[in-house]
């Protein structure tokens, strides 16, 4: 199933997306205390039972999907987790191109482990909404990713239990701020490039996803899925989540390790080659970015305008 998140008139609700339009989850449920929302449906363990499976095939209203404004499937996540560096050719673009540095190698996955990173759940951003320009980068890049929804408490699991944990799938649009102005005039001090680059992850709206969560029964196979990002129609990603290093099993275990994964949170499965870094071809405002993953529809987006003074903590300082 396709579980939306959207403004119904001046309300936040959550559907259903089917042939016939969407069914609203909580005007529509057969029974009392109907969930809020989509992560109120996955902390409520909702997903399997009998009153939800009744609702896609109910006979009720339905709403047509473009009446509705599309918000991100969960549009507060808990928390947004996020891998870097899980495709090896992405590794040795970014690592190799300019000077860039991610300080990752292309070193065989039995060698090595996940570097995940969190984001704060303010970088969430809705479908077709406006990613904001930070005033802290000139240069802005996107990153076409794999979203993991989890379903139910995972800790210290086994990549065999990770399947039963994850509720569904998302498309994530990794977007990043591949310099930061308050470097200028710095001083040089050990670990400065890493923060730059974690910085750089953090801006508000950096992490658009959508269009919808789909459910992990609708996808037969999780490591087998096209995928392609396009710049105002110019395709710059073109890959398969079967390039992944890290399975998204893996992935899940790995994180449930670190720490305890809840209804709700959400995982970026890292980015394929093709992103502007390797080339310098950076986005600029007014650029339309399409992130599409088969079977998981397709997340438009648009990078707003230029700032016009950029933050310079440093400048002028005596």
């Amino acid at each position: 199933m396709k579980l939306l998140t959207y403004h119904r008139g001046d309300a936040v609700s959550c559907g259903i997306l089917t042939d016939r339009g969407i069914v609203d989850i909580p005007s529509a449920w057969p029974g009392p205390n109907p969930p809020a929302s989509v992560k109120d449906l996955l902390e409520r363990d909702l997903l399997a039972g009998e009153q939800f499976q009744r609702l896609a095939v109910s006979p009720g209203k339905t709403t047509p999907l473009d009446a509705v404004k599309l918000l991100a499937p969960i549009p507060r996540p808990g928390k947004v987790l996020a891998l870097a560096g899980n495709y090896s050719e992405h590794i040795k673009e970014a690592s190799v191109h300019h000077g860039y540095q991610l300080g990752l190698s292309d070193s065989p996955r039995q060698t090595t482990v996940p570097r995940p990173f969190l984001m704060p759940a303010t970088c969430v951003l809705d479908p077709g909404a406006t990613i904001p320009w930070p005033a802290y980068s000139r240069e802005i890049d996107y990153e076409l990713e794999l979203g993991v929804v989890v379903g139910k408490t995972a800790r210290r699991i086994q990549a065999a239990e990770a399947p039963s944990c994850i509720a569904g799938y998302t498309i994530a649009n990794d977007v990043s701020a591949r310099s930061v102005t308050f470097s200028k005039d710095r001083q040089k001090r050990p670990w400065d490039e890493f923060y730059d680059w974690l910085n750089g992850k953090w801006a508000d709206g950096f992490c658009p996803l959508g269009p919808y969560l789909v459910t992990a029964d609708e996808i037969a196979d999780v490591q087998n899925l096209k995928m392609v990002l396009k710049v105002n129609d110019e395709v710059r990603q073109n890959a398969n989540t079967a390039q992944m290093i890290y399975s998204v099993a893996e992935i899940v275990s790995f994180l449930s390790h670190i720490t305890t994964l809840e209804p709700g949170d959400v995982i970026c499965t890292g980015t394929p080659s093709g992103v502007g870094v390797a080339t310098r071809n950076f986005l600029k405002a007014g650029d339309r970015i399409e992130c599409n993953i088969e079977g998981l529809g397709t997340l438009t987006n648009t990078l707003g305008p230029r700032p016009e003074q950029f933050y310079e903590p440093l400048a002028g300082t005596p």
